[in-house]
């Protein structure tokens, strides 16, 4: 009964709501992406006044304080959307906010954030968790009396929140068959599904939580919230150890079932997000819409809807999201493949391949005088990859699947200093093509061995590798650098690595 009271009161608030948060901002599209099995759309919050729609809750809750609360100021804290939305809010009712933020809240959420308040917020970065920012948070309000705005067990700020899903159901486009809800504290999520729920109410709801993020998933198998042992913070926005009591009772009613995404599973879904809609999310703001793609066989001929719900995230974040991604869409795999340590055994593999797969890394050092294990990443579709095994063993080629292996994710290339005789390193820029690295291994392989390759797809029409060859003297290197003149055509710039920086590469 307490729970249907709030769904109730939640309803009426985010009613009341409509009038207040587009005194800031404006609603933002429902856009569509029209797939071969079913017909998926994104809440566009990325287009928001902030880039995610935290401003909405923050907004209306703020709004709605006294002119003695506004006087003496707020206090939250936040991981960094909620805090945007607390700063843009306390900027335009002339308030002053204390934020609270995790010591490793990334940099451009903290610019954001006095870029949205200026001199009307002041942030205290504190802790390395956004539970020990918010605990820092409380005390400060109770010492200084000052109003605490949460940022997702408050009904006012959901109601704030839930004011996307009114603009869903306002666009026209529904019904919907299925939405997919990331879900941290929760707030969203409950605002969202009661919405959508009481207009459209054949929608099934599904909640998604990072995999080691599933604190909603907890409490709801515990009938109350509790604490996880340990968050993962890749998704920062929605890495919350403890659900709220508010979030949770409304979340039992409204949201159906609940699932899990991976890391990779939210790159694979920001770089969908990309070639659909030309738009980079935060981590975050993807998992709705991994769920959609993991759950994508079960959804043919169906009506999804999914909330792109921010996109702040720092730059240096990129290369890692493009690495992860095409194994979270299952389609980077990377094969530990033995051949003989000899010249020529790198090119005669290489020409073994397959033409139609794609190698986008490459990881190998000597470590046995008389075998050697190179590992090769693909970017292959399934059916692909099941070709490549069996070329390979057909072949007689051994090989396993490393592509979960640590030191192969963290790219730690294994060698034996000792058994390189008399290395020759260079850096080697060749066109970003089918066959381009065999042939130029087929041009050098005759005249040298080759301990040690270094590559990795960088997305550019011209590849770039660290090459070692070895050789029985020294004297013999000079005759090499005539082999490289003579091969040019199969490459477009060479250069030697010093003495020194090799040594530092031996160790």
């Amino acid at each position: 009964m307490e729970s249907e009271s709030l769904t109730r009161t939640l309803r009426q608030e985010i009613l009341f709501a409509r009038r207040r948060i587009y005194e800031v901002g404006q609603a933002t599209p429902l856009e569509s992406i029209e797939l071969d099995d079913l017909s998926l759309f994104i809440k566009r919050e990325d287009l928001s006044p902030i880039h995610a729609y935290k401003w909405r809750g923050a907004y209306n809750s703020m709004a709605q304080l006294s002119a003695e609360q506004l006087t003496n100021g707020v206090v939250t804290a936040s991981a960094g959307n909620h805090a945007q939305g607390v700063a843009l809010a306390a900027k335009k009712l002339g308030t002053q906010a204390t934020i609270f933020m995790p010591l490793a809240t990334p940099r451009m959420k903290q610019v954001a954030v006095k870029q949205h308040g200026g001199p009307n917020v002041e942030i205290r970065l504190t802790g390395d968790t956004y539970d020990a920012a918010s605990a820092a948070a409380h005390t400060y309000a109770e010492e200084h009396d000052v109003t605490y705005i949460h940022a997702y067990d408050d009904i006012a700020v959901m109601a704030g929140q839930g004011t996307l899903a009114d603009e869903i159901v306002m666009s026209g486009k529904g019904p919907f068959d299925v939405a997919f809800l990331q879900v941290g504290g929760g707030g969203m999520a409950a605002a969202t599904a009661t919405w959508l729920k009481m207009n459209f109410p054949g929608i099934h709801i599904v909640g998604v939580e990072g995999v080691e993020q599933a604190s909603m998933a907890a409490a709801i198998k515990a009938g109350h919230p509790v604490a996880l042992d340990k968050v993962d913070i890749f998704c920062d926005g929605t890495a919350v150890r403890k659900v709220g009591t508010l979030t949770h009772k409304i979340c039992v009613d409204v949201v159906d079932e609940w699932m899990t995404v991976s890391n990779n599973e939210v790159s694979a879904a920001i770089q969908f997000l990309w070639e659909n809609l030309r738009c980079i999310p935060e981590p975050s703001g993807a998992m709705g819409v991994a769920g959609v793609l993991k759950r994508r066989d079960s959804l043919k001929g169906k009506r999804v809807l999914s909330v792109l719900c921010g996109a702040n995230m720092d730059f240096e974040q990129l290369a890692n999201i493009a690495r992860s991604s095409a194994v979270g869409a299952s389609r980077r795999r990377f094969l530990r493949i033995e051949i003989k340590e000899t010249s020529g055994a790198m090119h005669h593999l290489l020409k073994t391949l397959p033409s139609t797969v794609n190698i986008v890394d490459f990881q190998y050092g000597k470590t046995d005088a008389t075998a050697a294990t190179p590992v090769i990443g693909f970017d292959v579709a399934p059916m692909e990859f099941d070709v490549l095994k069996k070329v390979l063993r057909d072949a007689e080629f051994a090989f396993t699947e490393v592509t979960s292996e640590t030191d192969v994710a963290f790219r730690l290339i294994h060698y034996e200093s000792k058994l390189l005789r008399s290395p020759y390193f260079i850096t080697l820029e060749f066109h970003e093509r089918p066959g381009a690295l065999a042939d130029f291994l087929n041009a050098v392989s005759p005249h040298s061995n080759l301990c040690y390759f270094n590559y990795v797809y960088s997305g550019e029409r011209v590849g770039r590798a660290l090459l070692g060859f070895e050789f029985d003297a020294p004297d013999q290197h000079e005759h090499f650098t005539q082999v490289l003149e003579s091969a040019k055509d199969a490459y477009r710039a060479y250069e030697r690595v010093s003495e020194t920086v090799i040594q530092r590469i031996l160790g």
